[in-house]
């Protein structure tokens, strides 16, 4: 019986999550109205954009036992930077500088976590702080609506609205990119595994020959380039780029999809895939307290109720 226990337990950190969705599933497949209509999906993929590419960059950051709280600023500064200056040099040279300025903050948080050794929370708690504030000196504490920006504004809201073959939402492609990304990273290449020797034994990854410092840039780094584009496509889905809300608690939402995803908080292991059927499972309690009529605030409690009990169940895996 005892030796049963731990491989029963070993079960459930491994699917419950999986397991959990299959249930929203088919809760939805049975309660909710046209939840399987091609526009009811659609939605799903482009509203689930922000948090699969917060999250995959979240996943790298957690496994190497920090974490990164100022994504959803870098979304906000990155959206409004580009919706400042493309009238003037065009969408794609504003996406490069906004990504380029997004990469440079991800890499001086990296150097500040791995050189000067202060808390990742703390570091990225100041830059939530201080880069909501940018963006939203950049906008001069307005909203800048895309209409109002000439062809540039439409052809950057293509990002958000636009169908391949007229079914499927262009955000399919930013997701794929990014999942396929870090499952390779995390699975096939030595920096992965250096990523996650990081975050099992910070000291012990030193003294095997591992460059901490270069490892915790180039994670932040990847951290905020992935946060930047989710930023773009989420402005140009809602054709606004607000400092004040764009991005707003998309950290939270990432930190979570992370957590029900299976990667400890310790840090020493990253599940990618994990992290993608987290980031359904958040998407869909939203979706079907929205389509249920169910208020809010419940679809938080939900949440809640679902993150306390991804951390208990994955506890033995931080031992």
């Amino acid at each position: 019986m005892n030796k049963l226990k731990p491989e029963t337990m070993e079960r459930v950190q491994k699917y419950s999550a999986a397991a959990l969705l299959l249930v929203f599933v088919l809760f939805n497949s049975l309660f909710t109205p046209n939840f399987f209509k091609l526009q009811n999906l659609s939605n799903i993929l482009t509203q689930i954009t922000p948090i699969v590419l917060c999250g995959m960059g979240m996943t790298l950051v957690i496994s190497t036992g920090g974490i990164d709280i100022s994504v959803g600023a870098v979304m906000a500064v990155a959206g409004v930077l580009t919706a400042k200056l493309m009238p003037d040099i065009g969408v794609l040279a504003a996406v490069l500088v906004a990504v380029a300025v997004s990469v440079l903050i991800g890499c001086f948080t990296g150097i500040m976590v791995g050189k000067l050794r202060l808390q990742a929370m703390v570091i990225t708690l100041g830059l939530m702080l201080g880069l909501r504030g940018v963006a939203q000196v950049l906008c001069g504490g307005r909203d800048i609506y895309f209409n109002k920006l000439g062809p540039t504004g439409e052809q950057l809201a293509q990002w958000g609205s636009y169908k391949i073959g007229g079914v499927l939402p262009v955000q399919v492609i930013p997701i794929v990119l990014s999942v396929a990304f870090a499952w390779v990273l995390v699975e096939k290449t030595v920096l992965g595994r250096q990523i996650q020797a990081v975050g099992d034994s910070p000291k012990s990854s030193r003294l095997a020959g591992i460059h901490t410092v270069s490892t915790l840039m180039f994670v932040y780094g990847v951290s905020a380039f992935l946060a930047a584009f989710a930023g773009i496509f989420q402005s140009a889905k809602v054709m606004v780029a607000a400092g004040s809300s764009l991005g707003q608690m998309a950290e939270l939402d990432a930190i979570a999809a992370v957590v029900i995803g299976g990667t400890p908080m310790t840090g020493g292991r990253a599940h990618v895939l994990g992290t993608v059927v987290g980031a359904l499972i958040m998407q869909m309690i939203t979706l079907t307290c929205v389509m249920n009529n169910i208020p809010d605030q419940y679809a938080q409690v939900f949440k809640a109720v679902i993150i306390v009990l991804a951390v208990f169940i994955q506890r033995g895996k931080a031992r």
